[in-house]
């Protein structure tokens, strides 16, 4: 499975960035028992905020998709390091919670989240499939334009 896994990323142009240390007093990440939680992830990419701003404001939606989907390769990311390197042993994407930076009368923040919901499920198949809330917020940390944390099913 994880080579099927890291051949879709390969597919897709995707090459996994270092999971990103955490920038206050939390851990990336929390393994309890099969259930992986990785904390929220913000939308960048070579060091750098790929999205800063207000849906709704000065980020378009299709920006927002493309942050969506960064943070989601982030999450990525992250499940590799925690797993050691093994994909394969996510089972299932179980949940995400998006948050989404954005003005009072922005109402599409689901479709901002699409962003990662589609690439995941492009990534992990059937097992990408998850639950999700996808809200709206006044501000995110550094400027981001959206989050998304993830708990993840793991063998």
């Amino acid at each position: 499975m994880s080579d099927a896994i890291e051949n879709r990323l390969k597919a897709l142009s995707i090459a996994l960035p270092e999971a990103a240390a955490p920038a206050a007093n939390y851990v990336p990440y929390v393994i309890s028992g099969n259930l992986l939680y990785i904390s929220g992830q913000l939308p960048t990419e070579a060091g750098r905020m790929v999205a800063a701003g207000h849906l709704g404001a000065n980020v378009s939606l299709e920006d927002g998709q493309k942050a969506a989907r960064a943070c989601a390769i982030n999450i990525i990311a992250q499940a590799k390091a925690a797993l050691g390197g093994d994909l394969g042993r996510v089972t299932r994407i179980l949940r995400i919670n998006g948050f989404v930076a954005s003005t009072p009368d922005f109402t599409e923040q689901h479709l901002v989240i699409n962003g990662a919901s589609d690439l995941l499920a492009e990534v992990f198949g059937e097992a990408g499939k998850h639950s999700r809330a996808a809200v709206g917020m006044a501000a995110l940390p550094l400027g981001a334009a959206v989050e998304i944390d993830a708990i993840l099913e793991i063998a």
